[in-house]
């Protein structure tokens, strides 16, 4: 159980996992993320269910190599097996009552950006996307997105692909120009979602943001993943992940992703110095 069938690299530090987890897929929706251990003595992580095969069984998994329990899962090949695979959980997405949207991925949050905005297309909604990334070699999932999206634009930093500049700018522009949204999907770093929903709320335009804050169990047992939205604490495990981004306190948010710095590097150096990462 739990094998992974497939392994592929979008870019550097991006791979893409395709897992047999028949029992995952069963109620799975866009939106939805599982918790993984990789063994008996990694750590829980979170990480969204980016497509679903359902002929084969199989969910993808898209992760950016950032720490030791990530490095730990990129050593993995295909015919290995990830000890735990808890899902789907969290709320799925909302994609009820809408005509035309903007679904916005940044980075690896692309990976979570492409589902929500497959589940529209396919309820017939017309999609606009705009996905943004540091740099050409950066960009992942162009090839699905093309498919699903009325509209694809694309921001790269350096210039290095279509636009120069943030997908915020793209956003600003179409607004001005008249385009209208019913709603706006965000999806990326912390500073981006911030962004686009001050640029949306002028307009009046509903926009919904996908949290990943530090989770320990992802059932909303540990209290790790609460997140200030309005004057009401929330756990993104269970009462998100996706919430208002106009109501999110990015700032606290921001401010909590940052605490265990400093003890996720420890870790990193860690596992060097035994020699499990090289």
């Amino acid at each position: 159980m739990n094998k992974i069938i497939s392994k592929k690299a979008l870019s550097n530090s991006i791979t893409q996992m395709k897992i047999y987890a028949p029992h995952v897929l069963k109620h799975a929706q866009a939106g939805q993320f599982v918790m993984l251990r990789i063994n008996e003595t990694s750590e829980r992580i979170p990480l969204t269910i980016s497509d679903m095969d359902h002929k084969n069984g199989l969910i993808t998994i898209i992760f950016q190599v950032v720490g030791a329990t990530t490095l730990q899962l990129n050593k993995l090949v295909e015919g290995d097996e990830i000890l735990d695979l808890l899902g789907p959980l969290g709320k799925p997405t909302h994609i009820e009552g809408f005509k035309k949207v903007c679904v916005i991925g940044g980075g690896v949050g692309c990976a979570i950006a492409y589902p929500i905005a497959k589940a529209l297309r396919e309820k017939g909604v017309e999609v606009d996307v705009i996905i943004g990334f540091k740099t050409k070699n950066d960009m992942i999932l162009y090839d699905k997105f093309i498919t699903v999206a009325n509209q694809l634009y694309v921001s790269t930093d350096d210039g290095s692909f279509e636009k120069k500049g943030f997908v915020t700018n793209i956003l600003s522009d179409l607004l001005n120009k008249g385009q209208m949204y019913d709603h706006v999907f965000a999806i990326g770093p912390i500073p981006m979602m911030k962004s686009v929903s001050q640029v949306t709320k002028p307009y009046h335009i509903g926009t919904t943001v996908s949290l990943n804050p530090i989770m320990v169990d992802g059932t909303g047992m540990c209290g790790g993943c609460r997140v200030k939205v309005g004057e009401n604490i929330k756990f993104a495990c269970v009462d998100g992940p996706d919430f208002d981004g106009h109501l999110v306190d990015y700032d606290l948010l921001q401010s909590r992703n940052n605490m265990y710095k400093a003890d996720e590097l420890k870790n990193y150096d860690c596992l060097v110095k035994k020699g499990d990462i090289k």
